[in-house]
C-alpha cells in the first residue's frame, strides 16, 4: 500500500522539518522537504510525524490479565486488549515483560509460574497475524526466587527473546532499600501485619543469600544463550552498576539514585526511566526523579511502565525541558531501538519500516491523530 503524508512537521533524529513522507511496501521510500503538498498526499495540516514509539518495559499486560485483585481474565482477550491499547497510544513495538522466577512455597507473598504459557499465547497470536503492533519478549529474571533457572530453561532461541533483565527485590537493597517504603507497600497492597512483614524480610534475605549468586549467573548465561540484550533493574550504587557492566548490561532500567545514573553514563550503559515518574514529578516509591536525571544529562530512554498513554506526552515534556523536541522524541524511538538492536525502525529515513505516528499538541499533552505499522493504519 502506497501512502503519502504531507504538510507535516517531520521529527528527524536531529531536527524538525516541514515536508512529506512517501511510504510503499511497508517502508519509507522518500522524505521530501518543503511546504508543497505532493499530489495524492494526505494533508496532515501541520501535525507532527514521528517514528512509532518503542516500549521496552511495560506492566500493562498484567493489568489486563488481572483487572482486579484475584480476578483472572482470559489471556487471549487480555493480550488483544493490551495490543489495541498500545496501538491507540502510538506504541508500534513492545517488549512484553514477563516475570521468570517464582515463589510457590511461601505462605504469604507467594506467586507462581506463568511466563512460558503466556509467551506461547503471545507468540501464537503474533504468528496468526491478529496483533496490531510488533510484539517481542522481555524476560524479567527475578533473582530472589525459588525457580528461576528452571523457568529460564524453558525458553530457547526460537522464542526470539529480545531482553533479559536482572531484577532483585531482596529487601534492604535496590528498589526496596528503604524498608519503611516496603512496609507501607506490603501493608497497603497485601495486608501484611507487623509480624508478617518482619518474617517476609528475614525470609527473603535468607533466600537471596542462598540462591542469589547462582540465579544471577543463570540469568546472565540465559541471555547469552537466547541472544537477548541484557538489562539491569534498580541499580542503586556504583557497585551495582559495576556489576552490571561486568555482565554486559546494555541499559539500566530505573536506576534509583543520581549516583547510579551518573556511573551508568561514565560506563556507557544507557539509562531508562519511567514516563509516569516524569509526568508526576517524582518516583512513587521515593527514588530519584526522572527530571533530576534529565537535567543532569543522565536520561536516554523513557518507558511507559504502568501507563501506556504517558509515553508520548513524557517525551514531549523532555523536549520542552531540553529545548530540543527531536531529542525528546528520540528517547522513545531511536534510543530504545539502538539499545535492543532494532536497526530497521526508530527513525524516519528511507529504507526503514514505516512505523509512524501523527499527532498534535494540546497544551502539555499529545493528541494522536494516526498510527501506522509497516505502512498500514492501525489506529
Amino acid at each position: 500500500m502506497a501512502v503519502i503524508l504531507g504538510n507535516a512537521q517531520i521529527i528527524l533524529p536531529d531536527r524538525v522539518t516541514r515536508g512529506a513522507l512517501h511510504v510503499a511496501g511497508g517502508r519509507i521510500v522518500a522524505l521530501e522537504e518543503g511546504t508543497a503538498l505532493p499530489p495524492g498526499a494526505e494533508d496532515c495540516c501541520g501535525d507532527f510525524l514521528a517514528p512509532g514509539l518503542i516500549e521496552l518495559h511495560t506492566d500493562n499486560l498484567e493489568r489486563h490479565i488481572e483487572p482486579r485483585p484475584r480476578v483472572h481474565w482470559p489471556h487471549e482477550m487480555a493480550i488483544l486488549a493490551h495490543d489495541a491499547e498500545l496501538a491507540a497510544c502510538g506504541i508500534t513495538t513492545v517488549f512484553d515483560a514477563l516475570r521468570v522466577g517464582s515463589l510457590p512455597s511461601r505462605n504469604k507473598g507467594n506467586y507462581g509460574e506463568y511466563a512460558r504459557g503466556l509467551a506461547d499465547e503471545i507468540l501464537g497470536l503474533r504468528a496468526a497475524g491478529v496483533l496490531k503492533i510488533s510484539h517481542r519478549l522481555h524476560l524479567r529474571a527475578e533473582i530472589c526466587s525459588e525457580t528461576l533457572p528452571e523457568e529460564l530453561a524453558k525458553f530457547g532461541p526460537a522464542d526470539q527473546v529480545g531482553i533479559v533483565s536482572l531484577m532483585d527485590h531482596t529487601p534492604g537493597q535496590r528498589q526496596f532499600r528503604d524498608l519503611a517504603q516496603l512496609r507501607a507497600y506490603l501493608t497497603g497492597k497485601h495486608g501484611f501485619t507487623a509480624a508478617e512483614f518482619d518474617h517476609h524480610v528475614a525470609d527473603r534475605i535468607a533466600l537471596s543469600e542462598r540462591v542469589g549468586p547462582a540465579h544471577e549467573a543463570a540469568a546472565v548465561a540465559a541471555a547469552a544463550r537466547l541472544g537477548a540484550h541484557l538489562a539491569s533493574h534498580d541499580d542503586t550504587t556504583a557497585d551495582d552498576v559495576a556489576r552490571s557492566a561486568r555482565h554486559g548490561v546494555r541499559f539500566a532500567e530505573f536506576p534509583t539514585t543520581l549516583a547510579a545514573a551518573e556511573t551508568c553514563r561514565r560506563t556507557g550503559i544507557a539509562v531508562m526511566m519511567g514516563a509516569p515518574n516524569l509526568i508526576r514529578g517524582g518516583s512513587h516509591s521515593g527514588n530519584v526523579a526522572a527530571q533530576t536525571l534529565a537535567l543532569a544529562g543522565c536520561l536516554d530512554i523513557l518507558s511507559s511502565d504502568y501507563v501506556p498513554a504517558a509515553l508520548l506526552t513524557a517525551a514531549l515534556r523532555l523536549g520542552d525541558l531540553w529545548g530540543n523536541p527531536a531529542r525528546g522524541i528520540a528517547t522513545v524511538t531511536a534510543a530504545p531501538a539502538a539499545a535492543t538492536g532494532l536497526h530497521d525502525r526508530g527513525r524516519l529515513a528511507p529504507g526503514l519500516r514505516a512505523d509512524l505516528i501523527r499527532f498534535r499538541r494540546h497544551g502539555a499533552s499529545a493528541l494522536l491523530r494516526g498510527v501506522w505499522v509497516r505502512g498500514a493504519r492501525v489506529a
